[in-house]
């Protein structure tokens, strides 16, 4: 994924962060289910797993539509770059929606009469030290960085232990779908599953992620 990048639009007229990190997400899903569908049913397990972030809990108000649609380009701007800042904001509600459309993503798959084998997990890294600052962080208010040389000397694990997350869900064999696993604190420790917000089973959250994904891409994705 990416984090933060300025406010522009992709060629389709989307938040760059959003259609990287979510709805690219979205199409890729839709188009490999029916190939996961035979697999599981075969051999009694397939998985999707979305890679969200400590970042899905930094939103103001959950998911807001607005940042789903065509919008890229007028979504905040690019000041002030810090962590309180709209890129960080727009970023927030792309890793928000990896964890809003696993849940849905289980959900529906949960909800079919053959109750699908395919599983839907997601994991995030905690707080972890790889390059995904690297276009940024010089910019950052003094104090924020000063916040972040803090963290890393304390608390930042490295970039293998937050892999962590991710190979539970892709190879753990005792793995739930609709489950995200990850730190529990939220920074560094053993990938275990994360309860979910209120704001992440909202079941009109989950269907407007779902019908504005869709009408966005083009798509129908039909589980």
């Amino acid at each position: 994924g990416i984090m933060m990048t300025p406010d522009t639009a992709t060629k389709d007229g989307c938040d760059t962060q959003m259609q990287t990190n979510h709805l690219s997400h979205f199409i890729l899903a839709k188009e490999l289910l029916p190939l996961l569908e035979t697999e599981a049913a075969a051999n009694g397990d397939a998985r999707i797993v979305q890679h969200s972030s400590g970042a899905r809990e930094m939103t103001k108000n959950g998911l807001e539509q607005k940042y789903f649609e065509k919008n890229g380009g007028s979504l905040g701007g690019d000041t002030p770059v810090s962590f309180m800042g709209p890129p960080m904001h727009r970023y927030a509600q792309s890793k928000l929606a990896n964890s809003v459309l696993m849940y849905t993503l289980h959900g529906k798959l949960q909800a079919n009469d053959t109750k699908s084998k395919v599983k839907s997990i997601a994991c995030h890294p905690g707080g972890s030290s790889t390059n995904l600052g690297d276009d940024f962080s010089s910019d950052l208010p003094f104090y924020e960085r000063w916040i972040i040389w803090i963290l890393q000397k304390l608390f930042i694990q490295t970039a293998e232990d937050g892999t962590m997350g991710l190979l539970t869900g892709m190879m753990a064999t005792d793995a739930q779908s609709g489950i995200l696993y990850g730190p529990k604190n939220g920074l560094y420790g053993p990938a275990v599953p994360n309860p979910p917000k209120d704001y992440e089973t909202d079941p009109v959250a989950q269907k407007m992620l779902w019908d504005t994904s869709e009408a966005t891409t083009g798509t129908t994705f039909t589980v």
